[in-house]
């Protein structure tokens, strides 16, 4: 006589599969929890997914359930800083007398399904997943059916670890080192013009195209771009080409080489604009920190948007950076603190409506990227030359 599967595991390995291959949800790995599996897919209807198989029994066990639930959430908005996570939680077992006890939120659904049949009675499930009956009917049956869901989860998890493991593969980034070369070049024609390496003078800078208000609200607007490319002494100009040695061959092979330098100049001149609305017009400003930090937003946006595949650790890392720096352009003197500031903001809108190199992203996210783009670029523009 043929085994026959159990029919609670088979269902819950059903959901999985269709979840994660029809709908494309990854698996987040969360420390001391048994029995549940947690997905996540930033597209998704809910963003996380979250299959709970042990039995709750009582009032008390379902409290604790749902406060867990909530905390492990509310951790993850922390560390993504988003405070808008959906997240549907699926019961495969729960006791009869506790179903008329579980609330929705507006952030929080809790459905029961514990036989294939109430999938047709759940209003969530009719509402989001209509094609989700249909996916759980297969031709093989009991372990051969198993066999078949785990070898396709597993397919998937390869290739995916395979698409994602293509980020890593060092590439060369010309287009990085190209930006660091003409930096140095403009340097070393700037120090030869002015005879000193260290203390270019103003009206050596303004020749050369530093962002100088009155000229470049004048009409003379590409000082927006050529002001990244000068650099204020030696110590000015190692420090940001170490950052752009540093950062550039990441954001170049993670987006690619077209959109990293779109990144890099737009950022630049969001961080010039930046600078033309809140700095005096007669500051000369140069270098090209806007830029630099349009990369880490660029990094940021990146950690945020691939965090199931390369977990918190870019997040964990980018930020500090980030408000480190901020930090010191506040509380020091000679740092135009704004041009960063526009530069950030530059980098993290460009990077949402081009995307990354391995994007699948939907398509009204890169129009929602571009709307905001577009909006931070006119509203700028108008600040600086217009009001």
């Amino acid at each position: 006589m043929k085994a026959k599967a159990n029919e609670k595991d088979m269902l819950v390995m059903k959901l999985i599969h269709y979840f994660m291959i029809k709908k494309d949800y990854v698996p987040i790995i969360i420390r001391g929890i048994d029995n549940e599996v947690w997905l996540e897919n930033p597209k998704g209807e809910f963003r996380i997914i979250r299959i709970v198989t042990k039995n709750i029994f009582n009032n008390e066990q379902y409290e604790f359930d749902t406060f867990k639930n909530k905390n492990i959430v509310s951790q993850i908005s922390k560390q993504t800083l988003n405070p808008f996570i959906d997240v549907l939680t699926i019961y495969t077992d729960i006791g009869d007398n506790f179903k008329k006890k579980i609330e929705n939120t507006k952030r929080y659904k809790y459905i029961t399904i514990e036989k294939e049949k109430d999938i047709e009675k759940d209003e969530i499930l009719n509402k989001y997943y209509k094609d989700l009956k249909d996916n759980l009917e297969f031709e093989e049956k009991d372990f051969d059916l198993l066999g078949k869901l785990t070898s396709d989860i597993s397919k998937k998890n390869l290739k995916d670890n395979e698409r994602y493991s293509d980020m890593y593969k060092q590439k060369k980034p010309i287009f990085t080192y190209a930006l660091i070369a003409i930096n140095i070049i403009m340097f070393i024609i700037l120090a030869i013009v002015n005879k000193n390496l260290d203390n270019p003078s103003r009206e050596s800078l303004i020749n050369f195209g530093a962002n100088y208000g009155i000229l470049t609200k004048g009409g003379q607007y590409y000082r927006l771009i050529t002001c990244a490319f000068l650099h204020i002494g030696v110590l000015h100009l190692l420090c940001n080409m170490y950052s752009l040695f540093v950062l550039g061959p990441t954001i170049e092979h993670f987006f690619g080489k077209g959109k990293f330098l779109l990144i890099y100049l737009f950022s630049a001149i969001m961080g010039s604009l930046f600078s033309l609305i809140f700095q005096n017009d007669s500051v000369v400003s140069a270098g090209a920190s806007g830029a630099i930090f349009g990369l880490l937003g660029a990094l940021l946006y990146f950690g945020f948007n691939y965090r199931g595949y390369v977990g918190n650790r870019i997040i964990n890392q980018i930020i500090p950076v980030i408000l480190i720096n901020l930090f010191i352009g506040f509380t020091s003197s000679g740092i135009d603190n704004f041009a960063h500031i526009g530069g950030l903001s530059g980098g993290v809108c460009i990077s949402i409506m081009l995307g990354a190199d391995t994007d699948e992203e939907s398509k009204s996210k890169r129009i929602n990227g571009t709307i905001i783009t577009c909006i931070l670029t006119g509203f700028m523009i108008y600040m600086a030359f217009f009001r």
